[in-house]
């Protein structure tokens, strides 16, 4: 079916509204699950309803919680999300990080015992919008262990996602966001939502055979994903991990945690502190121009920078509407249904 972003968002916020988020939290859930399928990223939108509300009922994550400080000087703080929505303390992370660059130039910031943080690429977006560089390392310290390291066949950590944002004047910022694995776990949802097979090579079975079905990742014994290039994304991964969970305090992945609770260490940086701000500008224009005029292998599809699929997209959706699946619709009804929610 398809339903435009303004009715998803307004379905969104009346079901976090009706487990006790506030206005603001219902809103900002709501918006950024829906944003990221505006964005193309359907593994991190609407689809996640469901299962934050369960996430919810355990008690893994609660409404309403505000991040306290573990550790702080003038450049860095370390949080403590208190088991909050990951869409809510994400917000006064990066919003602290950001204050401390602008004061500083530089800052780090992390959180852990938080909940699902969501499309990272909305951190340096928010990041580039206030003007500011920054790279974003995440991991999960228990749940969802669903990627096997290279050479491996079982799984040992999740999905482990970076996400870089480079602001540029003209409001194009470029904003890279990637699991470590082929594939977002999320995106292995759609597909088994969708009816569809995995691409080749992306997910092995509880045996270690390659395989395109995408219940393999959720029946037991589940199998695993396979790493992104190899070598070099296992690790990416093993580091994001260390990087998020020891040196970010939220703890690394480790098997018998069965709750999932995100982490993430964050580096902010004022563009104008390490060479002139005119000369970061010009500088990022010109390659950024230089790299787009590579002539591309096929004439009909222009070579992208990073950010620039998610912005056409958004714009043809927002014009267009939202196609969800009616496996991915009928989940989100029933959940609004058991909570009293009238679509």
């Amino acid at each position: 079916m398809v339903i435009t972003f303004k009715k998803l968002e307004e379905l969104s916020r009346k079901i976090f509204a009706a487990i006790g988020s506030n206005a603001d939290e219902a809103r900002d859930i709501s918006r950024l699950l829906v944003r990221a399928n505006l964005t193309g990223h359907d593994s991190h939108g609407v689809i996640r309803i469901s299962q934050y509300i369960e996430f919810w009922r355990k008690g893994d994550v609660i409404p309403n919680q505000t991040a306290s400080i573990n550790f702080e000087n003038d450049a860095i703080a370390v949080f403590n999300g208190n088991r909050g929505f990951g869409q809510t303390i994400g917000h006064q992370v990066i919003d602290v990080g950001i204050q401390k660059a602008r004061k500083f130039g530089v800052s780090i910031v992390s959180v852990g015992n938080v909940g699902h943080l969501g499309r990272i690429g909305d951190w340096s977006e928010k990041a580039a919008d206030a003007g500011q560089a920054s790279l974003h390392f995440v991991n999960t310290s228990g749940a969802s262990t669903i990627v096997a390291p290279f050479g491996g066949t079982e799984g040992r950590y999740a999905t482990n996602p970076i996400s870089i944002g480079m602001p540029k004047n003209d409001g194009d910022s470029l904003i890279f966001d990637a699991a470590t694995s082929k594939l977002a776990e999320g995106k292995v949802k759609v597909a088994l939502n969708k009816g569809s097979k995995l691409p080749p090579d992306t997910l092995l079975d509880s045996s270690g055979t390659p395989t395109r079905n995408p219940a393999a990742l959720y029946t037991e014994p589940r199998g695993a994903l396979m790493p992104m290039g190899e070598y070099k994304g296992s690790g990416l991964a093993i580091m994001t991990d260390l990087l998020a969970g020891a040196i970010g305090g939220g703890g690394c992945h480790a098997p018998g945690v069965t709750a999932l609770s995100n982490g993430m260490l964050s580096f902010l940086v004022d563009p104008g502190v390490f060479a002139d701000r005119d000369f970061v500008d010009s500088e990022t224009q010109k390659f950024t121009d230089w790299v787009r005029q590579t002539v591309p292998a096929d004439l009909n599809y222009p070579v992208q920078l990073p950010g620039d699929p998610e912005r056409k997209s958004e714009t043809e959706l927002r014009k267009h509407g939202i196609t969800l699946d009616d496996s991915t619709w009928h989940q989100i009804l029933s959940t609004a249904e058991d909570l009293g929610v009238t679509p």
